[in-house]
């Protein structure tokens, strides 16, 4: 499989299964998409001359023609796909569990206008996790990740911070197993800022791996959507914490992460203030709606998403020529190393690998699920008991899901969130084709920005 596409002003080839990327000029590029037409296998060198040659030549068309043929010779173009039998294999071996999502506190001290948490309560009550819960999911994780050594725990809401000494205590206890059991903790945290102090900086600069710190743009695009409970705007409060907490971090591991959605699709703009006021790494991502919403994405906002995608990978281009870069979350492909191949093919690993828990300790496959009891899997005094609906999400991979085997980007999105794909198909092997879409558009700019600074390099 082969997708081409032109994106500011380079001629991209992606030979989708080996993962090679080429950047062509035009009549390699056209004789590309004559092949893909046919097949590799049955093309007509003359009639690609012939219907090439006026325009650009013949023996430089012919030369192209060689050019190409040995990019095929090489298995760089053209490849087969050999991955569907490894991932059957994968998804045979026994279940490890390596990462937790610890919901916290299923309350919050803002009212979000787009949070499916619902403020905190996940459809559900306002609750804080103890500490006997926690330390109960912590060690459902160390008996379950049988040699996996490094683990994951995230403290999620909600709002943490409103849970802080609890946070405290479980990586006191978690660094307390790391030696009796041989493992390893990376304790990643999300907040809103509010409750942000100097205490809680230090804290998370010595234990946690990863901070993400929400804030959605421009002042009048955050305070819309990310209000208090009166109504008034977060964002004066906010933003010095945040700016002091990123360079107390050496503006590393942590990300600014904000939501566009309908009312601001000049997002870029958002993304460039944030850089602006001195973020180097950033997320924005796009809302995940009902259709009802005022504020979700629709089909008809696809065309300008796609522009505002082109135009912000034109200026980090520009910007990293002045070295002024920043790393835009959804622009970041690694195009040499890049995720391991079951990852690849199988995603996040939520339901299996990846578990969420609530404050009362039970299990769900990601936090997206949470309160939707056909998805409870266990608790934390049980386990997993609900093992038809993990072996689902053990099966859930890219060649699961069709719209995924013809689609270029698989091996980049792992065939997308699952919860998504449930929230608007009912099916969580399904596919959010805006979603999709939007995903699609950002692999594209990245491989575009990857080609530029080689470029710049070259």
């Amino acid at each position: 499989m082969v997708h081409q596409y032109k994106n500011n002003g380079y001629d991209i080839v992606l030979d989708v299964n080996s993962g090679a990327i080429h950047v062509v000029d035009d009549v390699t590029y056209d004789i590309i998409e004559r092949i893909n037409r046919t097949s590799p296998e049955s093309y007509s060198r003359d009639e690609i001359v012939t219907a090439l040659a006026e325009k650009y030549g013949r023996a430089e068309t012919e030369e192209a023609i060689d050019e190409v043929q040995a990019l095929i010779d090489a298995g760089e173009l053209f490849t087969k796909d050999t991955y569907e039998d490894y991932i059957m294999d994968f998804k045979k071996r026994p279940t490890v569990v390596k990462a937790l999502c610890l919901h916290i506190a299923h309350d919050c001290n803002l009212a979000c206008r787009y949070c499916f948490a619902e403020e905190g309560e996940y459809h559900g009550r306002r609750a804080l996790m103890s500490f006997e819960v926690g330390k109960k999911a912590l060690d459902f994780l160390i008996a379950n990740s049988g040699s996996r050594r490094n683990l994951e725990v995230d403290f999620f809401g909600g709002e943490p911070l409103l849970n802080w000494q609890v946070v405290k205590d479980l990586v006191a206890y978690g660094r307390e197993q790391e030696k009796l059991h041989d493992k390893k903790f990376r304790f990643t945290l999300t907040t809103n800022g509010v409750l942000l102090n100097d205490e809680i900086m230090e804290f998370c600069n010595r234990e946690m791996a990863n901070v993400v710190l929400s804030i959605d743009g421009r002042k009048e695009v955050h305070d819309r959507m990310r209000p208090f409970r009166s109504g008034a705007g977060s964002y004066d409060l906010i933003v010095p914490k945040f700016q002091k907490f990123a360079e107390s971090r050496n503006q590393d591991k942590y990300y600014v992460r904000g939501t566009f959605t309908h009312e601001n699709p000049d997002f870029s703009k958002d993304v460039l203030h944030l850089a602006d006021l001195g973020f180097r790494q950033i997320s924005v991502e796009p809302v995940v709606a009902e259709p009802k919403e005022p504020y979700a994405i629709t089909e008809e906002d696809l065309p300008q998403l796609f522009a505002e995608y082109d135009r912000l990978a034109a200026e980090m281009a520009e910007r990293h020529k002045k070295g002024e870069d920043f790393n835009f979350f959804h622009f970041m492909i690694d195009l040499e190393g890049g995720p391991c191949v079951a990852k690849r093919l199988s995603g996040c690993g939520s339901g299996t690998e990846y578990l969420a828990v609530t404050p009362w300790g039970d299990f769900y496959p990601c936090h997206q699920f949470v309160g939707n009891e056909k998805f409870l899997l266990g608790n934390v005094d049980e386990g997993i008991r609900n093992t038809e609906i993990r072996d689902e999400f053990k099966c859930c991979n890219v060649y699961a899901k069709e719209k995924c085997r013809s689609c270029f980007a698989k091996f980049y999105c792992s065939g997308g969130c699952a919860a998504n794909a449930y929230n608007f198909t009912g099916d969580i092997c399904g596919a959010y084709d805006i979603g999709c879409e939007l995903q699609k558009k950002r692999i594209e700019c990245a491989i575009m920005l990857k080609a530029a600074e080689c470029d710049n390099e070259g």
